[in-house]
């Protein structure tokens, strides 16, 4: 079997800088809601709004928020990508699994995109083109992009 030289899954906050911290927001301000109700709310509520209608809110809006991070969560752990000495393995899927190898001498050219907070984050989009105009794999928010790059272009 070849040495692995690069295993990672798209990262979850590289992917979303701005939705999952958001999302961690909204499902730590649910819980609060639904556990201290109306104590959070510093101004005297309308009459029809009583304790009861806040903390069923609060648990919807954590519900809601923890269902999405766990999609979210999910997406990114069903692509895996590893390079080989002689190839690159692109797994896609979570209960049906789709498969793509590229021999790394076939590799005719590889893009980078990598956006102000992707390098920040250190994080990018990679198209990988074998032959043809368009891309034969194209991956987003892959940590080390330029690690990922090099390693592929070395063959």
């Amino acid at each position: 079997m070849s040495e692995i030289h690069y295993d990672a899954h798209p990262s979850m906050l590289r992917i979303r800088p701005f939705s999952t911290p958001l999302m961690v927001i909204l499902l730590v301000a649910g819980i609060l809601f639904a556990v201290m109700g109306t104590a959070l709310i510093p101004v005297p509520l309308p009459e029809p709004l009583d304790e009861r209608i806040v903390e069923i809110a609060g648990l919807v809006v954590a519900g809601l928020a923890l269902l999405q991070l766990c999609i979210w969560w999910l997406a990114t752990r069903s692509d895996h990508l590893v390079i080989r000495d002689d190839e690159l393995v692109w797994t896609h899927g979570l209960l049906s699994k789709n498969y793509t190898e590229i021999k790394l001498s076939s590799v005719r050219t590889v893009r980078l995109h990598q956006s102000l907070l992707q390098r920040i984050l250190n994080a990018g989009d990679i198209k990988i083109y074998t032959s043809g105009d368009a891309p034969e794999l194209v991956v987003r928010g892959l940590p080390n992009p330029n690690h990922l790059r090099e390693l592929i272009k070395r063959v």
